[in-house]
């Protein structure tokens, strides 16, 4: 054999020996940790615990649920699926936030005391938010009655005007 064709079966040897020993680290388990995990586990131990979880906003259930061993931290796998965890609570969230704001605006719409033409209605984790200008306070009132009593309203805001 010539010498060309040794350093080439040699190194295909070694790049099959490579992606070998890459893949039984992932089928073991290893997952790669993503650029996210390496800059919040500031300990690098290659776990994040509550603590260094708290610099992410509302993800303290999303990491319960995630925690499959129940050890009170999270390898690189379970951070994955956390997130994965937190975007569809989110996505649910957001979806309540919808479907309250239409039904406050079609209990207000069925409404003969209220204007709401002239009534804005936003929705946040379950708190509504009224806006706008009212010909009266007696309507004013009336609309905060109607959001409140919407089921899944939390709070309701009420930044309604009275037209002078």
């Amino acid at each position: 054999m010539n010498r060309k064709l040794i350093m080439q079966r040699t190194t295909m040897a070694v790049l099959i020996a490579a992606a070998s020993a890459a893949g039984a680290s992932q089928a073991a388990g290893g997952t790669q940790a993503s650029p996210e995990f390496q800059k919040l586990d500031t300990n690098r131990d290659g776990y994040l615990s509550r603590g260094e979880t708290r610099k992410l906003r509302d993800f303290d259930a999303a990491f319960s649920e995630a925690d499959d061993n129940r050890d009170g931290k999270l390898d690189a796998a379970e951070f994955v699926k956390a997130q994965s965890i937190q975007d569809r609570m989110v996505a649910g969230r957001f979806l309540d936030d919808s479907v309250i704001t239409a039904r406050v605006k079609a209990a207000l719409l069925k409404d003969p005391v209220v204007s709401a033409l002239a009534v804005s209605v936003e929705t946040s984790k379950g708190t509504v938010l009224l806006s706008g200008f009212v010909d009266s306070e007696g309507q004013l009132r009336r609309a905060q009655e109607i959001a409140a009593g919407v089921p899944g309203v939390v709070t309701v805001r009420n930044g309604l005007v009275v037209k002078s």
